[in-house]
């Protein structure tokens, strides 16, 4: 990936869906995907592997894998929490696995059932067990709450790099920072990618964004001028943690296409047939509130994709 590509994962169906009042029909979810496909999006967080009794709407992961990975050759996400969810992600086809570990460790408990550190020996298992089989599977691990907790306050920025330091150890293939209930900002964004980066090098790769407090893109600019080229994005902004009390959604996927083709950054996004995928949702997903400043104002005649 050059400096001026941006990849964009989109992480609705998994992050937007968990919290949905309502549950998506299989078969739509699997339309909705087929729609971002075509508009472009290569990476796709498309579910979970977590205890249906928990999160519902999530209990038709292994179906939603084992028939997108007919037709996505790559980039096909899931959230597993531990070592059992990587082995049916792995069964199913998943072609990577994302493992949450909070940096919180009220949150880590509420989450994982285990503390932080127990949580990062899980991410070794996993780690272990995927490079003992035939077929490659990417692991990478999501250090949650890494800007700030509802439950704890403030997070110390040498715990955020504990934890990481931890992961890349554990040999995962890349690291997220997430902002899980969105109480970070861009100077508190700098400040923690540059010192993970000083602790694990180019094993951290991305930032997941949410947009409690309207800083959602703001955040994800400090990111890029600190050198993050992968985000995690939701269509219209779904999304939240069940386990982390005040988390809203995640920031927009239409918006941070928008500004960063705007940019003269290249994402591969086509925004228009984005929008085109947003409708699809509104009309099928009627239950849930969507966001997005684009989708508000309508694409501006000014704007012009990346070449």
């Amino acid at each position: 990936m050059t400096s001026n590509e941006v990849s964009v994962c989109e992480v609705g169906p998994r992050d937007g869906l968990q919290m949905a009042s309502a549950i998506m029909p299989t078969d739509v979810k699997l339309r909705w995907l087929r729609r971002l496909g075509a508009a472009g999006v290569r990476e796709i967080e498309v579910g979970s592997f977590v205890p249906p009794k928990l999160v519902p709407q999530m209990a038709d992961t292994e179906e939603i894998v084992r028939a997108a990975s007919q037709w996505m050759p790559e980039g096909l996400y899931v959230l597993a929490p531990n070592l059992k969810g990587a082995q049916r992600a792995h069964a199913a086809g998943a072609h990577a696995v994302i493992v949450p570990v909070s940096v919180s460790e009220r949150h880590s408990q509420a989450n994982t059932r285990k503390g932080t550190f127990e949580q990062v020996d899980e991410v070794r298992a996993i780690v272990e067990w995927t490079r003992a089989q035939t077929r490659r599977m990417r692991v990478d691990a999501g250090c949650a709450t890494a800007f700030g907790c509802s439950m704890e306050g403030a997070i110390p920025l040498a715990r955020v790099v504990d934890v990481a330091s931890g992961l890349a150890q554990a040999g995962v293939d890349g690291i997220a920072l997430a902002d899980t209930v969105g109480y970070g900002n861009p100077a508190q964004v700098r400040e923690c990618v540059r010192a993970v980066r000083a602790a694990v090098g180019p094993t951290l790769t991305k930032l997941h964004l949410h947009d409690t407090m309207g800083l959602g893109l703001a955040n994800a600019l400090a990111g890029l001028d600190e050198g993050i080229r992968e985000f995690d994005a939701s269509m219209a902004g779904l999304g939240g943690c069940p386990f982390a009390p005040g988390a809203s959604g995640n920031i927009v996927t239409e918006d941070l296409v928008f500004m960063l083709e705007s940019m003269g950054l290249r994402t591969g996004i086509d925004l228009e047939a984005l929008m085109e995928a947003r409708a699809f949702l509104r009309e099928a997903f009627s239950s849930e509130p969507l966001r997005g400043s684009v989708a508000l104002a309508g694409v501006p005649k000014t704007y012009r994709r990346a070449a």
